[in-house]
């Protein structure tokens, strides 16, 4: 099950990306290839895959739901381009390929990452995604929420802190929540909110979604201190080279492990109220603890 919904939504996001970002005749060119590059570029698609299947939960319909998980994938992918910047992670791989900035070049690949996070908006916010104004409203404010410096950026930016501060359980714990976490827990709540589940209603869904975003960190960082570069397609092991605390280094291997798939169960259990419909979200969940890359 959990196989076959992987390579649907990786087919459907990419033929979103390729219907939504054609290449323009004329100087933008290279800017719209760098951001196809990007947004077409592979990956897991786990923020989509959730965004979808908690959205058909509710009987949403498919391609309204992948319009917005293709919003929410392009801010994904702007984050992961300017992570990759020579003046922040300074990586040369990501998905098996050279990152954009050494693709095409480096004023090109901000300017790719800004451009992502700009169509991200764009997309949802157009009534082609959904036609009630306050829905998409919503779903503009939870992915800005998310993205933003009490979210994505924010994580980033302890992250940044990191290299040159002891961080103690709890800062990494908080780091990763932002930085990694937020945009998973927008994805759970957009379909969510796609589904017209009010919000006094997504308790259970926002306690899934918070100890599967914690998983999926912890489960990052054994696959960086154990696994190998070749199925990770980027390099492992720097944050150990730059001297960084990660839930590995402060628990160790095992009992990260068990920490991962605790909140794993966790998860599982918010979803308790639901039946078949939920299992998707399920095997999601222990998916994000069973991978290896």
């Amino acid at each position: 099950m959990l196989a076959a919904a992987l390579e649907r939504i990786a087919r459907d996001v990419a033929s979103a990306f390729d219907a939504l970002l054609p290449v323009p005749d004329d100087a933008r060119a290279r800017l719209y290839q760098a951001m196809r590059y990007s947004a077409l570029g592979g990956g897991k698609r786990l923020r989509p895959l959730l965004l979808v299947s908690t959205a058909e939960m509710f009987a949403v319909d498919r391609a309204t739901a992948v319009r917005a998980a293709c919003a929410i994938e392009a801010v994904h992918c702007y984050s992961l381009i300017h992570d990759d910047l020579p003046c922040m992670d300074d990586d040369a791989l990501r998905h098996g390929q050279p990152t954009v900035h050494l693709a095409f070049d480096e004023a090109t690949a901000v300017l790719a990452g800004d451009a992502l996070q700009a169509f991200a908006f764009e997309v949802l916010s157009d009534p082609a995604t959904f036609p009630d104004p306050f829905t998409r409203a919503e779903l503009v404010q939870v992915l800005a929420r998310a993205a933003g410096p009490g979210g994505m950026v924010g994580g980033q930016a302890l992250d940044i802190a990191a290299e040159t501060t002891p961080f103690d359980l709890q800062a990494v714990t908080r780091l990763q929540q932002l930085k990694t976490g937020t945009l998973l827990d927008a994805a759970v709540e957009m379909g969510a909110i796609l589904g017209r589940v009010p919000v006094e209603g997504r308790r259970q869904l926002r306690g899934y979604a918070h100890g599967i975003g914690l998983a999926f960190q912890i489960a990052d960082d054994l696959l960086d201190h154990e696994g190998a570069a070749d199925k990770a397609g980027k390099a492992l092991r720097k944050d150990a080279a730059a001297g960084k605390q990660t839930f590995v280094s402060l628990l160790g291997a095992e009992r990260a492990r068990e920490q991962a798939a605790m909140l794993v169960d966790q998860a599982i259990a918010h979803l308790a109220s639901h039946g078949a419909e939920a299992d998707l979200l399920r095997a999601i969940a222990r998916f994000i603890v069973e991978r290896d890359h």
